[in-house]
């Protein structure tokens, strides 16, 4: 579904967390992770499958680290529809 040469650069994929935050409020790691929420947005959205997800957007083997994998997946997708709806609000208030 997503063409290999859009997987996450290394460096980038050697900075995702394995748990996304959870706090109520944008952090930098949101600004700093921004793209990848909205391609794992976009992914949902297509109905790709969370394994390929992981290893393409996330830069995790679901194969060598399937629960890594599937935690990071699903905790990241769950910020990124928290962004959708609640911390985008940050954004337009300017906040830090």
């Amino acid at each position: 579904m997503f063409p290999e040469s859009e997987t996450v650069p290394h460096t980038k994929a050697s900075s995702i967390a394995d748990v996304a935050p959870t706090d109520n409020h944008v952090v930098d790691y949101d600004r700093a992770h921004s793209i990848i929420y909205l391609r794992l947005l976009d992914a949902a959205k297509e109905g790709a499958a969370w394994e390929e997800v992981s290893k393409i957007v996330l830069g995790i083997d679901p194969e060598r680290e399937p629960e890594r994998a599937k935690r990071a997946y699903d905790t990241h997708l769950q910020r990124a529809k928290w962004m959708t709806t609640s911390g985008y609000r940050d954004f337009l208030d300017g906040s830090p």
